[in-house]
């Protein structure tokens, strides 16, 4: 789950040259639109994570549903809710840790990574494109963001991520791909609130 939330802290992004790259700005424009025109997004992703001296740190599975700043994540036990004001992250045992979406700005939240919206937060350059392909790297504007960079991959007939690869401060990297994704989904609003019903009667929520 932290994979996701810190991208490797989290995902997306070290010293670009070029700032506002206007060819990437171009695909992840595309990008963006189509997560702006969708009332629903369903993604499962999987996760493979190693250390700076490329020893496996293990791999996850991750389901994930979207809709606008809301999403849902699950993880085999463990969860993550947010309604677009708060997080809460059930650690799969007995404690949730709630923070509001301003205080987890510091990394990068799935549907941040996913829909493209990077002008406020990255810089961004072309690496290289084809008639199907674009590779993007991302660097944050603001360098007390948890993570180095990010490496996009983009399908561009599909206008949608198709892997990223994440680089943290430690020198870790984490290798996201897109194993699905349906930007047609119907996804309830009820399954973005948070429910503590849902969970084991002795859950402690940390706030």
């Amino acid at each position: 789950m932290r994979y996701l939330f810190i991208i490797t802290s989290l995902l997306i992004f070290s010293s670009l040259h070029a700032q506002k790259d206007p060819a990437a700005k171009a695909v992840l424009d595309q990008i963006g639109a189509k997560v702006k025109q969708s009332k629903g997004i369903v993604v499962n992703l999987q996760l493979v994570s190693k250390n700076s001296k490329g020893k496996s740190m293990g791999s996850k599975t991750i389901s994930l549903k979207m809709k606008g700043d809301k999403y849902l994540l699950n993880q085999a036990k463990m969860e993550i809710v947010c309604d677009g004001v708060n997080i809460y992250n059930f650690d799969g045992a007995t404690t949730i840790s709630k923070s509001s979406v301003k205080e987890a700005d510091q990394t990068l939240s799935p549907q941040k990574l996913l829909s493209g919206n990077y002008d406020k937060d990255f810089n961004f350059k072309l690496l290289s494109q084809n008639a199907s392909i674009a590779t993007i790297e991302l660097s944050p504007i603001d360098k007390r963001k948890s993570f180095q960079k990010v490496t996009l991959v983009v399908d561009k007939a599909k206008s949608a991520l198709s892997s990223a690869t994440i680089l943290d401060k430690s020198n870790n990297i984490t290798d996201v791909k897109v194993v699905s994704i349906n930007y047609g989904a119907s996804v309830d609003d009820g399954v973005f609130k948070f429910n503590k019903g849902k969970y084991p009667k002795n859950v402690e929520i940390i706030d």
